[in-house]
């Protein structure tokens, strides 16, 4: 074969390989916008920006193949509609918390906390590798939806109150934001809980139309100015030993995604997980000290009020198993699952942490 022969010989091989191949690549590789509501406004870049970070993350894996739009609540629904958003398709995917949930069904709370339960790292190790996700997602499929944990805000304040907390008794009568199933828990002992998204919790206090209210922690709530309308700052927040924050995808267009794609979205969600949690413990240390400089007062919950609310919650747990099998379920499995961490705990992480706060305290 003369070698000009060979030449335009091997030029087609390559173009027929080439025309085989173009097609695969592009069937790989579809174009897929997205939208993304979140349950959260975007002044709170700590939460909202999760989202950002995922969509991010999608966009720069695929080259752009795959673009997920975030939207801030209100923007195509309010943040406690988001749910229902990505159940009906207005949206595909939805950027909220869990227990925002529970007046559809209790079981929603172990998404994100349930009161006395688990803490960061824990949670986060029940939803990888203790069998969370798989018991969570199981429940999740009544409601057309797909779940992966989007973020972690760290242990909670215990929120602002108007005047101090002394007793129990002091519940009595009080009006507090307070989400999830940690309000009925709080009802027992006379609270009279208020739901409401982030955005229109200042302007309530600031009007008294609630007494109280939980949001995050200092570095939220800073920026919800929060400290301008509550004087008194209390903690721990023992309903939320940790949030787990939440994406909720519709079930269909989960199921119609490619599984690279699936896979991007998980590995992207779990890269918001983790960096949430870093945003928080860098930044809640030097909040908490602005905010005591600006004259919020700390206050810890009073033992006889702890032991009290545990008590009511366990009451409560009780309770709402006995009429429902799958918040049974799936407490009575995070419930083992916590108390086995909290047996490690004590032996390691709570004996160093403890000794290096009284360390830091000596100087």
């Amino acid at each position: 074969m003369k070698r000009r022969d060979f030449l335009a010989s091997a030029g087609a091989g390559v173009a027929a390989s080439a025309a085989v191949a173009m097609p695969a690549i592009a069937q790989s590789a579809p174009e897929v916008k997205w939208r993304c509501t979140s349950s959260f406004p975007k002044s709170l870049d700590t939460i909202y920006g999760a989202a950002e970070l995922m969509s991010k993350t999608v966009a720069e894996a695929t080259d752009g193949k795959f673009q997920i739009q975030v939207f801030a609540a209100g923007e195509i629904v309010p943040g406690l509609q988001a749910l229902d958003a990505t159940q009906n398709k207005t949206v595909e995917m939805c950027h909220t918390a869990s227990y925002y949930y529970v007046g559809k069904d209790p079981t929603f709370a172990f998404g994100s906390a349930f009161p006395f339960g688990l803490n960061a790292r824990q949670i986060n190790a029940w939803f990888y590798h203790g069998g969370g996700l798989e018991l969570l997602n199981e429940f999740y499929k009544k409601y057309g939806v797909y779940m992966l944990p989007g973020g972690n805000t760290g242990g909670q304040m215990g929120g602002w109150f108007r005047k101090e907390i002394k007793t129990t008794q002091d519940l009595q009568g009080l009006k507090m934001r307070i989400a999830g199933i940690a309000g009925q828990i709080l009802a027992k002992l006379g609270v009279v809980p208020q739901q409401l998204a982030g955005g229109d919790i200042y302007p309530a206090l600031e009007k008294g139309t609630i007494d109280a209210a939980e949001w995050v922690g200092p570095y939220d709530d800073e920026k919800l100015g929060l400290q301008k309308v509550a004087q008194y700052y209390y903690y721990p927040g023992w309903w939320e030993g940790c949030a787990s924050l939440t994406f909720f995808y519709n079930q269909e267009k989960w199921n119609e995604l490619p599984k690279n794609y699936q896979a991007i979205l998980r590995s992207a969600a779990a890269q918001a997980n983790g960096d949430m949690l870093a945003n928080y413990d860098t930044k809640n240390p030097a909040a908490v000290q602005r905010l005591v400089k600006a004259g919020a007062q700390l206050r810890r919950f009073p033992n006889e009020m702890m032991d009290a609310s545990y008590k009511a919650a366990q009451e409560l747990y009780e309770e709402i198993g006995a009429k429902n099998p799958d918040f049974k379920k799936v407490h009575d499995h995070a419930k083992a699952f916590r108390n086995e961490e909290y047996l490690w705990w004590q032996i390691v992480e709570y004996t160093y942490d403890d000794y290096m706060v009284r360390a830091r305290t000596r100087g």
